[in-house]
């Protein structure tokens, strides 16, 4: 069984990879992040991103400065083409 503390290093290891990953493509400029190019970059491609990489919505929205609300809306099955 997992203890509270293990389980808390866990969900902050996760983040810093995936904040990791991010800050490589980027340093790499890869195109990865634009799928659509009749879209402007933008925080959805983002919020795609790290939500397929396992983070919440709550965790999202604080890692882009972008409103919860806004996160979530993104985050709808709908909108996700």
């Amino acid at each position: 069984m997992k203890t509270d503390a293990s389980q808390h290093i866990q969900d902050i290891s996760k983040k810093l990879n995936v904040l990791i990953a991010i800050s490589i493509r980027i340093l790499l400029e890869n195109k990865d992040f634009i799928t659509d190019k009749k879209h402007k970059k933008g925080s959805g491609i983002l919020v795609h991103y790290l939500a397929d990489m396992g983070l919440d919505s709550k965790d999202i929205a604080e890692i882009l400065g972008a409103p919860l609300s806004s996160v979530r809306t993104l985050m709808t099955p709908k909108r996700r083409k």
